[in-house]
């Protein structure tokens, strides 16, 4: 096989990075947007010894999985990855992607429980991140990035995010036309307002407008007023300073403009405050299914709980009118706040947080259980060694990405610690990630 030959190829798996694969010659071909059973010509764009990535040139015979899509933009804006086919589909797609990474990649044979899927599929998501550019007018635009590129790519109305969110973006970017306030080129390092965040609280409804710019500039306290003006159910407008280039978000500065920088929601019956730069799940249900099977696998009752990752300690206070105690450790000293405070607002007297690195808790904590809920590269080696010196009865791995939870598990089995059952819960409806959770007991 060579670059630009035609092939026809008959789809019988999806990959973890949400590709279709199937055999050509022996060697696995991957294609994007195609579904389990389609039969396909393929042109190959790339070819290696051990594998050949292609585009759909045609569908000579679609699969039962397919369903017409319903995103102008699906397949250019990077965000979604399963709009042509059924959510019955992605949702076995994504419980192989969980069975692969524990068994081939962390090589454990755990109980697999059936993945729970999400109440919605659409509108779901409780934040929503635009970078902000110029089109080819020179003039404001927000929307997406391309797959692995900065190209923003406009989206009239994203599926995945409440109408609401577009509202107050598109007002933003009607602002910066009207009173010339230019967007960031990261190219010349020029312009003013880079990202535009927006977070509303699912249950409470408050709203937190963030615009991130290069530099401040007097018209933005006039764009917080108007924002705050125009829309009602925003509870706070903070500007956020990154004078740096590359691809970071966020700056190290925060200034309040308009309101109250922190949102309260609601989860699982407990009030949570949460900061613009705190960590938070985007699907709101799904997360309080998550924390359900959280709490079945710590069995918390009069336990002792270490919270690893904690962040705005939404996991742990939830956990904390069965147990005797929740310690949360989080590195982000205003999640930290967030976290405090949300405990002082539910009268949880047995729940207290800690601002450090997840591997440098104190000590003397001996807790029952450990939770462990890291960001998408996992765990470092010695947070895994320092939960496991603990000698915790249980440990509840959390994440979104089963590949490094599978390695993570892996290595709790060299510190004596078997993974007995995984569950995925779809937090990321119409994407490819995969949210699991592992139960880990001490086999000694």
């Amino acid at each position: 096989m060579n670059k630009n030959d035609v092939i026809d190829l008959t789809v019988t798996g999806i990959s973890s990075d949400g590709n279709g694969v199937g055999k050509h010659d022996d060697i696995a071909v991957f294609v994007p947007f195609s579904a389990v059973g389609d039969e396909l010509r393929v042109r190959l764009l790339k070819v290696m010894k051990s594998a050949a990535y292609g585009k759909i040139e045609r569908i000579v015979k679609p699969s039962p999985d397919r369903e017409e899509n319903d995103c102008p933009v699906f397949g250019k804006c990077g965000g979604c990855d399963f709009r042509h086919i059924s959510y019955e589909a992605e949702l076995k797609a994504k419980e192989g992607f969980i069975r692969d990474a524990f068994t081939r990649i962390g090589g454990l044979s755990p109980e697999f429980q059936p993945i729970i899927k999400s109440g919605d599929t659409a509108g779901y998501r409780n934040k929503a991140r635009y970078p902000v550019g110029r089109d080819a007018g020179g003039g404001a635009v927000y929307g997406f990035y391309a797959a692995r590129s900065h190209r923003i790519i406009p989206c009239d109305n994203c599926r995945l995010q409440p109408h609401i969110f577009k509202s107050v973006a598109d007002f933003i970017i009607g602002y910066m036309r009207e009173n010339k306030l230019p967007p960031y080129d990261e190219t010349a390092h020029t312009g003013v307002i880079r990202h535009i965040c927006v977070r509303k609280g699912h249950y409470g409804g408050q709203i937190n407008v963030t615009v991130v710019v290069r530099r401040k500039v007097p018209e933005l306290n006039k764009l917080s007023r108007k924002i705050a003006e125009k829309f009602p159910a925003v509870n706070g407008v903070v500007i956020n300073v990154n004078p740096a280039r590359g691809n970071a978000v966020l700056g190290g500065e925060e200034i309040t403009l308009v309101g109250e920088p922190d949102i309260t929601d609601t989860i699982r019956g407990v009030k949570i405050t949460v900061s613009p730069r705190s960590f938070y799940q985007v699907n709101t249900p799904a997360a309080e299914n998550l924390y359900e099977v959280i709490r079945d696998f710590a069995e918390p009752d009069n336990k002792v709980i270490l919270d690893l990752y904690c962040g705005t300690g939404a996991i742990g206070l939830s956990l904390a009118d069965k147990a005797k105690e929740v310690i949360g450790v989080e590195s982000v000293e205003s999640a930290v706040n967030n976290a405090v405070l949300s405990a002082r607002m539910n009268s949880f007297a047995n729940a207290r947080f800690i601002c450090s690195d997840a591997a440098d808790f104190p000590r003397e904590i001996r807790p029952d259980a450990v939770i462990i809920d890291p960001a998408r590269k996992g765990c470092a080696l010695k947070v895994l060694e320092s939960a496991a010196a603990l000698l915790p009865e249980r440990v509840v791995m959390v994440s979104c990405n089963p590949a490094t939870a599978a390695r993570d598990c892996a290595r709790l089995a060299e510190m004596g610690y078997k993974t007995v059952k995984v569950r995925g819960c779809d937090m990321f409806p119409r994407t490819r990630h995969a949210e699991c959770a592992a139960l880990l007991v001490r086999d000694w």
